[in-house]
């Protein structure tokens, strides 16, 4: 594993959309997680490469978008309806599950105002 840098966050609106972008490494699992100050960390999504699974946690399913792009080894968080409870410091990692990976990058931070 790699550290990863996260990129694309920023200040929103509720029911607002972010995209976050990260450059990814030879991976074969890569995934998100986010954190707030004090708490632990929380699974936000994760993909197996090669038409491995998806998985979500419950509660961005149906909102947000894991992805990678092969061609340019991109791996992409698409965040669609956000809630003020979004608001975090998203991370990108090259481990599964994510919010157990040992080396983590920088990350950026996605805040959503009600």
């Amino acid at each position: 594993q790699v550290r990863l840098v996260a990129s694309g966050g920023g200040a929103v609106q509720a029911g607002g959309s972010l995209r976050l972008s990260c450059a990814a490494s030879g991976g074969t699992c890569l995934g998100w997680f986010r954190q707030v100050p004090g708490k632990e960390r929380e699974r936000v999504a994760y993909i197996y490469l090669g038409d491995g699974p998806v998985v979500y946690a419950d509660s961005v399913k149906g909102r947000f978008t894991i992805s990678h792009d092969n061609t340019q080894n991109m791996l992409y968080l698409q965040m669609n309806s956000l809630k003020p409870e979004d608001t975090a410091m998203y991370y990108c990692v090259d481990d599964c599950p994510p919010e157990r990976a040992d080396l983590v990058g920088q990350g950026t931070q996605v805040t959503v105002s009600s």
